[in-house]
């Protein structure tokens, strides 16, 4: 399976299409106006998968962003700060949304180090500790499992457990971007609920690993999700007839979770060929889901290239890493490929 364009794409799990099974079950959809909540297919949507994270209600978004803002804009307070890991999507990647959307600030904690992608519930507790009158209140902690840029590490429901406890000592909430959790359940082999079981609100793609076309999921408590319901119509973001679309989401949840161990053996595949090819540019022990990082000056500066002329496509999240992530749309046969398009670039180191 290719994409559209006969590449293989790799810059992205959100590059999928919708397959047939996802097609036909939105063409034949129930719907109604979501904004009077009228839609079947979006409340069926809900439903599900407030109930597949054990959480009392659910909220369909157009992006896993506006999810994620939607839990800081309901959770933090005005003139507050958010502690995030440093490399999060809410801090590096939604164009510092926060602060306009919930006036808050960020505050990145170190997530690099010795266990890569994790923020040690000490390193929460002690920056929720130091609370003086000359520093700012903090209101929310975030959490990000899988945590995209160490290679899409999942976090143990332990180790988000260790961070809860260590923000309900202070009293402050958390929530998880959970875009990719599904993978993270995979990979730990325990149920998604286990992993978000005591955060307030959790945030889940239907449009990354689990390959449906467009939407996320904010799931929390009935108040908590009300509240966020509100939010979103301030923000433009109420739908119409959105079961249309909803309906591939019902798929994705229902049929598209077990797929995902493929996803993560190719990762693993690709980052034991980019490690024997271009040595330290990734640890492939580190690699436990589907999304392989490299240190871009662990590779040749023309890889980019020579991959284009192979039609492999491969994308970067810093100005230091590269990222290649694998998906439904990306079989053994496109693998190949692909690192066929790797043995290229190693002919012009």
């Amino acid at each position: 399976m290719t994409s559209p364009d006969g590449s293989v794409d790799l810059r992205s799990d959100t590059v999928t299409v919708p397959n047939a099974e996802m097609r036909a079950a939105m063409a034949d959809a129930p719907v109604g106006d979501d904004v009077y909540g009228e839609d079947p297919t979006v409340r069926r949507l809900e439903e599900l998968a407030a109930d597949r994270l054990g959480k009392q209600a659910a909220l369909y978004t157009v992006t896993g962003t506006m999810a994620n803002q939607l839990a800081i804009r309901v959770l933090a307070r005005s003139g507050t700060e958010v502690l995030a890991p440093a490399r999060a999507h809410v801090v590096r990647y939604e164009h510092a949304a926060a602060a306009q959307n919930a006036g808050v600030q960020m505050r990145g904690l170190a997530d690099e180090g010795v266990d890569d992608g994790l923020v040690p519930a000490e390193a929460v507790g002690n920056a929720l500790g130091d609370a003086r009158h000359h520093l700012p209140t903090v209101s929310l902690v975030t959490l990000e499992n899988t945590h995209m840029p160490a290679s899409g590490r999942p976090w143990s429901a332990s180790e988000v457990g260790a961070v809860v406890d260590a923000a309900r000592a202070h009293g402050v909430p958390v929530h998880c971007d959970g875009a990719r959790l599904f993978n993270a359940a995979v990979a730990l082999g325990v149920p998604a609920q286990e992993l978000v079981a005591r955060v307030d609100t959790v945030m889940f793609c239907v449009s990354k690993g689990l390959g449906a076309p467009i939407g996320s999921l904010l799931c929390g408590s009935a108040d908590v999700v009300a509240e966020a319901r509100l939010e979103r119509e301030r923000l433009g973001g109420a739908w119409r007839q959105a079961g249309i679309t909803a309906a591939a989401g019902i798929v994705a949840l229902e049929h598209g979770v077990e797929r995902l161990a493929e996803d993560h053996a190719r990762a693993l595949r690709l980052a034991v060929a980019l490690a024997e090819r271009f040595p330290g540019c990734v640890d492939p022990a580190s690699v436990r889901t589907n999304i392989v990082c490299a240190r871009l000056h662990r590779l040749p500066v023309r890889l980019f290239e020579v991959l284009e002329t192979h039609d492999v496509r491969a994308g970067t999240i810093d100005a230091r890493t590269a990222r290649f992530v694998t998906h439904r749309d990306v079989d053994d046969v496109d693998l190949d490929r692909a690192i066929e398009a790797l043995d290229a670039g190693v002919a012009i180191t």
